[in-house]
């Protein structure tokens, strides 16, 4: 861990960003919102936050505690043609005349991210261990537990897109991703996230330090140069991650000329990504604990040298002086005590009895 000795305090213009930033979460929990899908700080990192922002020199700005997520893309955009195997050749020779090249949907969709008019199915930020339990009775139930709760169909719409194509089969389904209008349904975990401003460099060592020590491994740091107000005293946000942690898999399609969602995996296979999941869980919260620790220990208040142990090589010497005078002082006191009970016994043992 590196070990600052002493930090700078906060300017003003970060006191007053973090001043804003904390009257919005002031705000109670059931009134607050934010963009995320949730809408709410969560609770697994409520302490974590507490704790970030009671330090002068730091504030959070954005967070997010680790989830599983299933999330179906946007619809594309209207192409100027269709895309095929067969006719890229007539695309690349359009290019040559200065037309527009027709990309494959794959490479144009490649980005399934927020935008464009997507949904999230399913968003947990807990694992899904406790959720399945009330499927363990029912055999068919708990078989297509995971593709009702992530994809949301039901024994008829299962029976639909089976009786709509019988003979599908998994290559069938991959070859349907070729279509332009597919839109796929993408199920994801994601570890923690967590956007920290800072009010020096000297903040942001420590908590990029923590960071990586906690197994958070990509924890880096941006806007290291001050803009504006801020010129010549930068106020670094470091987003504290790891990716080691984040896994996706592509696990159904929904078509433009039915809008229905169809699964390209097993059951057996949605129940092992959600396995997997629940492992992901446990670990990214045994690295928010030690992150926390990390935290804590990086930004304690510095120990006296007097009262932590520690002494240089010339208080140990002037130590041990004073307590080789002390022992000194305490062998004469004890050598003269001897002394004076040896005297005593003689003047008694010399006296005359008295004369009766």
């Amino acid at each position: 861990m590196v070990v600052v000795t002493s930090l700078p305090s906060p300017r003003d213009s970060f006191i007053r960003r973090k001043t804003r930033i904390l009257s919005q979460l002031a705000v109670p929990e059931e009134e607050y919102t934010d963009a995320s899908p949730k809408g709410s700080i969560d609770a697994g990192i409520r302490s974590l936050i507490d704790e970030i922002n009671a330090q002068p020199g730091l504030v959070t700005t954005s967070s997010c505690a680790g989830r599983a997520s299933v999330y179906l893309e946007g619809r594309k955009k209207k192409q100027a043609a269709s895309w095929s195997p067969g006719n890229s050749a007539a695309a690349t020779a359009d290019d040559e005349v200065g037309e527009e090249r027709i990309m494959s949907p794959a490479v144009a969709s490649s980005s399934g991210g927020g935008k464009g008019g997507g949904e999230w199915l399913f968003v947990s930020h807990d694992p899904f261990l406790s959720s399945s339990a009330a499927a363990k009775n029912d055999d068919d139930k708990e078989k297509y537990y995971y593709e009702s709760l992530l994809l949301g169909l039901g024994s008829g719409e299962r029976d639909a897109a089976s009786s709509a194509s019988p003979s599908t089969t998994a290559a069938a389904e991959a070859a349907s991703v070729q279509h332009e209008d597919v839109r796929l349904i993408h199920f994801k975990f994601e570890p923690m996230i967590l956007h920290i401003l800072t009010a020096s460099h000297e903040h942001a060592q420590l908590v990029i330090q923590a960071g990586i020590e906690a197994g958070f491994r990509e924890t880096g740091a941006v806007s290291l140069l001050g803009r504006g107000e801020e010129e010549g005293w930068p106020t670094p946000i470091v987003a504290v991650r790891c990716m080691g942690l984040s896994f996706e898999s592509l696990i159904g399609v929904v078509e433009a000329d039915d809008d229905q969602r169809r699964a390209i995996v097993t059951p057996s296979y949605l129940n092992m990504l959600v396995q997997i999941a629940d492992e992901r869980f446990v670990e990214n919260q045994k690295r928010i604990a030690r992150f926390q620790a990390a935290l804590q220990t990086a930004f304690a208040p510095p120990v006296s040298k007097e009262h932590n142990g520690w002494e240089d090589g010339q208080a140990r010497r002037e130590r041990k002086r004073e307590e080789g005078l002390r022992r000194r002082e305490q062998l004469k006191g004890e050598e003269s005590g001897r002394k004076k009970t040896v005297l005593d016994l003689k003047d008694l043992i010399l006296q005359e009895p008295d004369v009766l």
